[in-house]
């Protein structure tokens, strides 16, 4: 039987949905990761092996999901990640996961790399709209998209700091995949095997990334073992060059990309408002550390200086719940709302939300904590020999 967005109560099914519709090489490009993909699954494993240790006896009829940040109000302590290249997936995927994200009070996070461009999310779609930025080598064309966010009423400029260079993704070296994708021997069996998508790419006009209109294509290098990742990025870009974007932009500055606890201190002068602690989904380096491993350094180094938000391997209402409890302000969405668009455009991504919020709202009952406010380590357990145990963090 064929599989439903209806039929979906976990962000797991809505990735089966995902792949159901999706040729295997355009799949891959969103579910794969850098070389063995050790950090893609350490992400999600993290979140497995830290265990809940819930009160008891304490009045959780009802609970409250709704968060602040940046003086505001969130419906979920969620924010909707930047994910490129969206509309080969699903046309349109953009702007209905940035519809999704208005509809339940979140905000949501354009990508460089998205296939709507930064006017037409504001107009057809207009919340809480985060702008991120890769560093682009031309710095004309950088300025003039930071330029057009703040005249497009973003509300804060999300600058990627951990993408100096493309990682190796040999899932899309394996398959050829490039930008624009075009068929080839060793594609072209995967294409025939769903008419649907297929037929819609061919007989439409294939999907753009206007912010990227005009550079140079992005195609698979098999024999230097180049991906489409990175290319016309700056790895150049260092703290002065970081400075120089928030003397530019006038709102609120967020950098994404930070694991390391040496580097906070640095990055917190330039006087950024606040950190996510990524490493790009597992994309780039591979054997990296785990986000949610790499969230209480971070955290003791940054000392409630700003918000900290974190992304990477977040599949369960539970794992929003835990980074809570670690001492996150939020999560970015990556992968969990991305499975939800391309299973199912907006319902989908609608989906997808809808069921974080049912779990996390279940597990704050389960846990007897009503309230955000209330999560907090007293309901983690340290497993014997965890991470957490040994550097004595939680």
């Amino acid at each position: 039987m064929r599989l439903n967005v209806n039929d979906c109560f976990s962000i797991a099914r809505l990735r089966e949905l995902a792949r159901s519709r999706l040729p295997r090489g355009v799949f891959d490009f969103y579910d794969g990761g850098a070389e063995d993909e050790v950090t893609l699954n350490d992400n999600c494993e993290a979140f497995r092996r830290l265990r809940l240790l819930p009160r008891v006896l304490r009045d959780v009829s009802q609970v409250d999901l709704s968060a602040s940040l940046f003086d505001a109000f969130m419906g979920l302590p969620i924010a909707v990640g930047p994910t490129g290249a969206v509309g080969f997936g699903w046309r349109g995927g953009d702007i209905d996961l940035a519809r999704a994200a208005a509809k339940h009070g979140i905000p949501y996070t354009l990508s460089t790399s998205a296939t709507a461009s930064i006017e037409e999310i504001a107009d057809q779609a207009p919340g809480r709209l985060w702008f991120q930025a890769y560093i682009l080598q031309d710095k004309t064309r950088l300025n003039a998209l930071i330029d057009r966010a703040e005249a497009a009423g973003y509300e804060a400029l999300v600058i990627t700091v951990d993408l100096p260079v493309g990682g190796k993704r040999e899932r899309d070296l394996l398959n050829g995949l490039g930008f624009p994708m075009k068929l080839g021997y060793r594609n072209v069996g995967q294409f025939v095997r769903k008419p649907v998508w297929s037929l819609e790419m061919l007989l439409k006009k294939p999907p753009i990334m206007p912010s990227l209109q005009g550079m140079a294509k992005r195609q698979v290098d098999r024999t230097n073992m180049q991906g489409v990742a990175g290319t016309n990025y700056d790895p150049a870009f260092d703290l002065a060059a970081l400075r120089a974007l928030r003397d530019r932009w006038p709102r609120r500055l967020i950098v994404k990309g930070v694991v390391n606890p040496l580097d906070v201190d640095a990055i917190l002068d330039v006087g950024v408002d606040a950190l996510v602690v990524s490493n790009h989904g597992g994309r780039q380096l591979d054997t990296g550390l785990a986000t949610l491993d790499a969230l209480p350094g971070i955290l003791q180094a940054v000392n409630h200086r700003v918000p900290v938000l974190i992304d990477g391997g977040i599949r369960r209402g539970s794992d929003v719940f835990k980074a809570l409890a670690l001492g996150a302000s939020g999560v970015l969405s990556g992968r969990a709302t991305l499975f939800g668009v391309l299973g199912a455009g907006y319902e989908g991504v609608d989906r997808a939300l809808t069921i974080l919020g049912d779990e996390l709202g279940r597990t704050m009952q389960l846990c007897g904590t009503p309230t955000l406010a209330q999560i907090d380590a007293s309901v983690l357990a340290r497993p014997p020999g965890s991470h957490f145990e040994d550097k004595g963090q939680v």
